[in-house]
């Protein structure tokens, strides 16, 4: 059934409200990066002299170019590592309406959901931006243990990650955070093997920068499947009747 949701989520993709996330998302990450590159060379060039002397050698005049140069790469390698997971937090200020527009499209006998404030949103992508980058930082230590079970680890800790920020974000829009958090506690393996599906393509260039908003579309179509069962099994009256139409 997770197959069946991601595949309902790939197939919106074409959804305006979908393109328009992807194109703030990405944008906002490349404006960010080209930012930290300009202050960076701004930085090298104002701490690095353009020579420096050295007993023996003399006078070195190449010092600021070699270190240019080297920010330079630094700053590529470092784009590579942090593209994804910034444009995961900036695209993550937005994903609210990744879930809007699979309600319209799929549940449209839904009320409005209440959402979050913009301001809580930007702590929470803040936090996940840190969360995520620190612990793949822990991770890639790790990587060179574990050999060949490398992309297990990866897949493990990013879906862990994924899962639990899509469908935390998805289930408060309706839930609030308590009752996100207990929903997120009830299908916790789910979650998390649905995370590692999304964590997945990480790898893949281009076809990562679709992964946040995949998620949140396809954690929106599991939260209602999963939490509208939960409901009618446990009798929770409120959710029913947020979800009964009209």
């Amino acid at each position: 059934m997770i197959l069946a949701d991601f595949g309902k989520a790939l197939a919106q993709m074409v959804d305006r409200r979908f393109l328009r996330v992807l194109l703030l998302g990405v944008g906002l990450t490349l404006l960010l990066l080209a930012g930290l590159y300009g202050l960076t060379f701004w930085l090298v060039g104002w701490l690095v002299p353009e020579a420096i002397s050295l007993p023996y050698f003399g006078e070195i005049s190449w010092v600021d170019d070699v270190a240019s140069v080297a920010s330079v790469l630094l700053m590529l390698v470092l784009s590579v590592f942090l593209m994804v997971p910034v444009a995961s937090a900036f695209t993550g200020l937005f994903l609210e309406d990744v879930a809007e527009a699979v309600e319209a499209e799929h549940y449209p006998g839904l009320p409005p959901a209440d959402g979050l404030p913009w301001s809580e949103a930007l702590v929470d992508s803040a936090q996940f931006l840190v969360l995520i980058v620190a612990v793949n930082a822990v991770a890639l230590t790790l990587y060179f243990f574990v050999g060949p079970l490398a992309p297990f680890l990866f897949w493990a800790v990013n879906g862990f990650l994924l899962g639990r920020e899509y469908f935390s974000m998805v289930a408060m829009r309706r839930l609030g955070r308590s009752g996100a958090r207990a929903a997120r506690h009830r299908h916790r393996l789910k979650i998390w093997g649905a995370g590692a599906l999304m964590a997945a393509p990480l790898t893949i260039p281009v076809v990562n920068l679709f992964i946040p908003i995949l998620g949140a579309a396809t954690f929106t179509h599991l939260f209602h499947r999963w939490e509208g069962q939960a409901a009618r099994r446990s009798d929770r009256t409120a959710y029913r009747d947020r979800s009964r139409p009209g």
